[in-house]
């Protein structure tokens, strides 16, 4: 089956984190957010990987290079993101049978992407409380009938998880115009389909959309919690390394340092003396965790420094950062409402009772910031020594 993984856009909600990495990139456990979509692909049984790439593409070819677990790799240039259906036509050139596409930044669970490429053509659901925020499945029992966007009164509770197996004749049927929006929409292609074909639901046991930066830390939670401990680094004889623990070939855990799992450090990271990390943590390649530091519930990506007696729970750390001594983040609001951040210019509620912040690339603390939930610091961001930060920078 040929694999269409769609992975050129920006990832405007996600910022800063995606200001020099595209979504599909970004870590989620051992690897990036389109490994996971790529390995669910292979392990359906893809014959060919094909990358629709844009923004920032060299990142995307270099990680994948020609061959990916022994199975051939194209890539496609969409130059302007211009909608989904764009996005697979730029790839129409390789497309030479039925083929399935995929979306480089959501994770599906692999048994369910197998049992798609096997009910081909098909579509994936799934069951939601709230479907009127989605595209909505219609059926007559596994044969989907028809699909409505954000409908006020949905025909089902099965929404349109974005991964689909086309029949090879509809590679012809990319050129649709524009929807209300600007954009040519893969939903008018799966229209024509259900029309011309019998198109099978298929619905996902586990569907993750991962847009925003609080989804970004849900998806590390949900495939941190999938490790087994595998003690590989240079661990001393006096940390206390609990549950499912990953300690990379490279990294160092200095003594005192308690880890409790699902937690992975990866190589040439260094942790502690005397640092206590909890939660499902990932602390990325070359990052410093330092003297009696506690992380909780957190993604550090490479490169960053948390050098000692700071406290930093549920946030998202981006590359390079570096927080100063003393560095405190809130992630729990007083009135017990769920933490707000600031999505393309607007407050939204992550949905999350405990969230801290998001740190751009570069961004610097002064030492003994307080950095309240919910704050985005921009990349190359700066605090003074000593200020309480409240708003976004």
């Amino acid at each position: 089956m040929q694999t269409v993984i769609l992975a050129a856009g920006q990832g405007t909600r996600m910022r800063p984190l995606t200001d020099a990495t595209p979504k599909p990139m970004l870590p989620v456990a051992d690897r990036p957010l389109a490994a996971h979509t790529a390995d669910a692909a292979v392990d359906a049984g893809a014959s060919e990987l094909v990358f629709v790439v844009g923004y920032e593409a060299e990142q995307v070819r270099s990680y994948f290079g020609e061959v990916y677990r022994g199975i051939p790799v194209a890539y496609a240039t969409q130059s302007e993101q211009r909608g989904t259906a764009d996005a697979v036509r730029a790839a129409r050139k390789h497309i030479d049978d039925d083929f399935a596409v995929l979306n480089g930044d959501n994770l599906y669970d692999p048994a369910s992407v197998a049992t798609l490429y096997e009910a081909a053509p098909a579509i994936a659901a799934q069951e939601v409380t709230d479907p009127t925020s989605y595209g909505v499945l219609s059926t007559d029992g596994e044969r989907v009938t028809g699909i409505v966007e954000k409908p006020a009164d949905p025909p089902s509770n099965l929404a349109n998880a974005g991964a689909y197996v086309f029949p090879a004749v509809a590679r012809e049927w990319l050129d649709v115009p524009e929807s209300e929006r600007g954009e040519h929409e893969l939903t008018d292609v799966v229209a024509r389909v259900i029309e011309e074909s019998d198109v099978t639901a298929v619905e996902l046991d586990r569907w993750m959309d991962v847009g925003r930066p609080w989804e970004l830390l849900e998806a590390n939670e949900w495939k941190l919690d999938e490790l087994d401990r595998d003690i590989r680094g240079d661990v001393a004889d006096d940390a206390d390394l609990r549950g499912a623990v990953v300690v990379e070939d490279g990294a160092t855990i200095e003594p005192g340092v308690v880890i409790e799992g699902p937690a992975l450090i990866r190589s040439d990271a260094d942790v502690g003396p005397n640092a206590y990390i909890r939660g499902a943590t990932l602390i990325g390649e070359d990052v410093h965790i330092g003297q009696s530091v506690e992380l909780k519930n957190t993604v550090v990506r490479a490169g960053t420094n948390v050098p000692h007696l700071s406290y930093v729970g549920d946030s998202v750390l981006g590359c390079d950062a570096n927080l100063g001594a003393g560095t405190t983040v809130a992630n729990l609001r007083h009135d017990d409402e769920p933490v707000r951040l600031t999505v393309k210019g607007e407050r939204v509620s992550t949905g999350r009772r405990k969230f801290g912040v998001v740190v751009g690339d570069g961004a610097k603390t002064g030492i003994d910031t307080n950095l309240n939930a919910g704050v985005t610091l921009s990349s190359g961001a700066t605090t003074t020594p000593g200020e309480t930060v409240t708003r976004d920078r």
